[in-house]
């Protein structure tokens, strides 16, 4: 399987989740939070897609990227992942460099919390950092055993929740 900013993103906040999605076990139509996260994406700036340009690179889909001033746009629903938002665009900068397009950076967007996050250019460690992150996504996916549950806040409003803790008794 192809890595993608997707899977980059799992990585950083839940390994089992990574691993069922990665392996073909979706759950996302079932979960309004997700509906409601792409509600957001497609309609908090309408005339987005006129201004920039959608790219993939490599199989990585850059929904917003303002190439005159190498700028990622990802739109976001909440800040309650962060770090898996930053590590998402900071993929999508490292696939660009790869491409040869240095010192893009990227904007990370709240709309619905009226917040802006910057993420700076990458640097020569960043870039190591995520070929690593590359490796030990390739690592857990393809293992033939899914990671356990993680018992973390954040499940219960995850789209697995059913999925993980459907054998558990209240």
């Amino acid at each position: 399987m192809q890595i993608n900013a997707t899977l980059i993103n799992l990585y950083h906040v839940c390994h089992r989740e990574l691993w069922l999605h990665a392996n073909g076990v979706r759950m996302e139509h079932t979960s309004e939070v997700v509906a409601e996260g792409k509600l957001i994406g497609e309609t908090a700036y309408p005339d987005r897609a006129r201004k920039f340009t959608e790219i993939e690179i490599d199989g990585v889909k850059i929904d917003f990227y303002d190439t005159k001033n190498k700028v990622v746009h990802e739109v976001k629903k909440s800040a309650s992942v962060e770090q898996a938002h930053v590590a998402q665009v900071q993929y999508y900068l490292y696939k660009l460099a790869q491409k040869g397009v240095e010192n893009a950076t990227g904007i990370i967007e709240y709309p619905k919390l009226k917040q802006r996050e910057e993420v700076s250019a990458l640097q020569p460690d960043d870039l190591t950092k995520i070929a690593q992150w590359e490796e030990e996504v390739k690592a857990i996916i393809t293992s033939p055993a899914c990671p356990a549950v993680i018992r973390a806040k954040i499940c219960k409003r995850c789209s697995y929740f059913d999925f993980c803790y459907s054998t558990e008794s209240e």
